[in-house]
């Protein structure tokens, strides 16, 4: 009764929690066909796709889609690139302080984004990058260094440092080393790191709407807030298709590498005793 008890409390909790993931899926859903939806959209026979015409615009979503994904992407490559160069002696050397450093690292992954934006918001002011997006992309890398590092370095810990010396062996650097035969062994790490940075910022609303200006510069994310009118209406409707089309990118890249990252590091093969 015991082990019974327990299976069926499991099964309750996992109910609850899908429940709880389902239930505003389906309110979105239902809401993005219903031209007159509400707060409380309810199942009907009939459907309309006004709502996506109405949001398939230049200003509403286009635009906004493209500035998401130059923004987020950038931000992607830029931190995989500096986190890996950055977790490679993290890794591979003794140095003094890694302790410490990796401590650091791991203490200011939980500060707050929100809690520095008013000293970088005056920073931005104080050298005239307030509204630049190549700027706020360099912000946002570096937010995102702390635990990109610390993930790159447990993934790079797991490629044998023996492949490398082989390479060493044949007369490759540790630039060549780290771009031919490190970097394709921890390909799936990277791309963790990759999609966890990028689906990070898709979803930053806070960081652009502060430092981003104009708004044919911001990203879908601020764009969202334009379905709240200042007199407390919402768009229900429109605002459920515009949350279908804004997070479908990011159900597309997870679904394209969902079977290469479920691939494990096996360096079974590679290392001969």
């Amino acid at each position: 009764m015991t082990r019974l008890a327990a299976r069926g409390a499991a099964w309750l909790s996992l109910l609850l929690i899908t429940l709880a993931f389902v239930g505003p899926f389906l309110w979105v859903v239902i809401a993005s066909v219903q031209p007159e939806a509400t707060l409380a959209a309810a199942p009907a026979l009939t459907f309309s796709l006004d709502n996506f015409k109405a949001v398939l615009t230049w200003e509403t979503i286009i635009l906004p889609m493209i500035n998401s994904i130059v923004i987020s992407g950038t931000t992607a490559i830029l931190t995989v690139l500096v986190a890996g160069l950055a977790a490679y002696p993290l890794s591979r050397y003794q140095l003094r302080f890694r302790r410490s450093f990796m401590l650091t690292l791991l203490f200011t992954t939980g500060l707050p984004v929100t809690a520095i934006l008013v000293p970088v918001y005056a920073m931005f002011f104080r050298f005239n990058l307030y509204g630049s997006v190549p700027a706020m992309v360099l912000f946002l890398t570096a937010s995102s260094l702390p635990f990109s590092i610390w993930m790159m370095k447990n993934f790079m810990d797991g490629v044998p440092v023996s492949l490398e010396e082989a390479a060493w062996v044949d007369g490759a650097g540790w630039v060549q080393s780290l771009r031919s035969v490190v970097g394709p062994l921890m390909a799936p790490g990277i791309a963790v790191v990759a999609i966890f940075v990028f689906v990070g910022q898709w979803g930053n609303f806070f960081a652009p709407f502060v430092l981003l200006d104009a708004p044919e510069k911001q990203p879908a994310a601020v764009t969202i807030f334009t379905f709240f009118s200042q007199y407390g209406q919402v768009a229900y409707g429109q605002l459920a298709a515009f949350s279908i089309l804004y997070t479908a990118p990011a159900v597309v890249l997870y679904v394209a590498v969902n079977k290469y990252l479920a691939g494990s590091f096996n360096f079974a093969g590679s290392v001969k005793g």
